[in-house]
């Protein structure tokens, strides 16, 4: 194609949503390939301690940008549901509404995440032997949150146009460049923890630097201009009345998995450093989910918007299935190779041992993960984002922390840690299923 933008609303379906997958699944493995760096390289350098300082805080940084994030998801759907009806007038506001939005809310998490992340990290009741470094790195990694919001509203933005290349070109570019800075900190120059945050800030603003090239020197409708950055109002307000939604989903859940490390580290620094390790593993298997959740929110938003009801349907049902195939073959990997995996992070026997654990009981249910998160997305990019919300609320968030908080009274076993999320991801799976399968979602929601 001449362009790097796609409209999604014409074309093979299942070779439009592949294509608009693959590169997604690239950029997400490269990312997660940088945030894997950070333990590797922490882990292996600076011992276990370091190694549940960093990988214990990515709960807490998900609470504090996951209702941004959401609405930022909002701000995807608006843009694409314009771009799929040819409204060019009212994308340009999209964007520009979208990013006068995304730079107040990195002023607001550069300000609460650095001043409040001590008092956050003493609630989650994180071990006196982790808390000084833990509280080093989340202060650093807040000091960069420009780059972390705007690279994501950047990115968000490109995708909802249907260009899921760009974003992957630079985020390979950001991804080597945050590992050889892990090492040159950490290996080379002999830094702590320290080392890894900032490794993680430079890489996130090269990131930026490059998507803003990209927005501000095209040719294309969607070409951004600084002296258009402002907030729309009309806009602002359909942004949030789809984004809001998916922002209260993403900070239940966060809280929710705040409640989860919580328990996690009264099993103490092995169990922190365990179960951390296999969190960076279980990133990689979410690859997949992720990748098709985006497809399927451009493509349901582009389609829906542009009234193709027939085609919306078909690619929601290809993106859902193609998303359980491979979530079950890389749970079914990690199962068998659990050892290997967490032993890359950790060889104390202890560690091991939880991190393991951890795995095998978790990954043969991947698929209901995918499940979920695919139902979601095809709902949000229907407009019907209150679904989903309503959904994840009552099972990954209540339902996890009444729980763990019932179990906890009855065993001092890390199980009932390792069993919430298969049980949580099976209740949303039933109920979404429910509902995409006997309500019209698809005509539900006109623009």
């Amino acid at each position: 194609m001449a362009h790097a933008t796609e409209r999604m609303t014409e074309g093979p379906i299942g070779k439009t949503l592949v294509r608009f997958a693959v590169p997604l699944f690239l950029g997400n493995l490269f990312q997660q390939m940088y945030n894997t760096a950070d333990a590797l390289i922490v882990g292996n350098f600076l011992g276990d301690t370091a190694l549940a300082a960093v990988s214990s805080t990515g709960s807490l940084i998900f609470l504090l940008i996951g209702l941004f994030q959401g609405i930022a998801i909002g701000a995807g759907v608006v843009i694409s549901r314009y771009f799929g009806a040819e409204d060019n007038k009212n994308m340009h506001k999209a964007i520009h509404t979208n990013l006068a939005f995304s730079l107040l809310v990195a002023l607001i998490l550069t300000a609460v995440g650095t001043t409040m992340c001590p008092l956050f990290l003493k609630w989650m009741k994180t071990p006196a032997a982790v808390m000084a470094q833990a509280v080093t790195y989340l202060q650093i990694y807040f000091c960069g949150s420009i780059g972390l919001v705007l690279y994501n509203t950047c990115t968000g933005i490109m995708q909802a146009l249907g260009d899921s290349r760009h974003p992957l070109y630079y985020l390979v570019i950001s991804s080597l460049l945050n590992v050889v800075l892990d090492m040159v900190f950490i290996a080379v120059f002999g830094m702590d923890v320290e080392g890894a945050a900032l490794a993680t800030v430079l890489s996130q603003l090269i990131s930026v630097l490059l998507c803003a090239r990209r927005l501000l020197c095209t040719t294309e409708d969607y070409q951004v201009s600084l002296c258009d950055i402002r907030f729309d109002r009309p806009i602002l307000r359909e942004i949030i009345r789809y984004g809001l939604p998916s922002g209260l989903q993403n900070s239940a859940i966060a809280i929710a998995n705040v409640c989860v490390q919580f328990h996690i580290n009264t099993f103490g620094a092995m169990a922190m450093s365990g179960c951390g390790a296999y969190s960076k593993i279980e990133g990689f298997a979410f690859l997949p989910i992720t990748s098709f959740t985006a497809a399927l929110t451009t493509f349901v938003g582009q389609n829906s918007g542009g009234a193709k009801y027939e085609r919306t349907k078909k690619g929601a049902k290809f993106g859902i299935t193609c998303s359980l195939l491979l979530a079950e073959v890389i749970g079914l990997i990690i199962f068998l190779a659990a050892p290997l995996l967490i032993g890359a992070f950790t060889d104390t026997p202890e560690a091991l041992a939880f991190g393991v654990d951890k795995a095998r009981i978790c990954a043969l249910f991947y698929c209901l993960l995918a499940a979920s998160h695919c139902l979601s997305a095809v709902l949000r990019g229907a407009g019907l984002s209150s679904v989903p919300m309503f959904v994840m609320l009552a099972f990954w968030c209540v339902i996890r922390v009444l729980f763990l908080t019932v179990t906890a009274r009855l065993t001092d076993s890390i199980l009932p840690v390792n069993w919430v999320y298969p049980l949580t991801w099976a209740l949303s799976t039933v109920t979404l299923t429910i509902y995409y399968c006997k309500v019209d979602w698809l005509h539900r929601h006109k623009m």
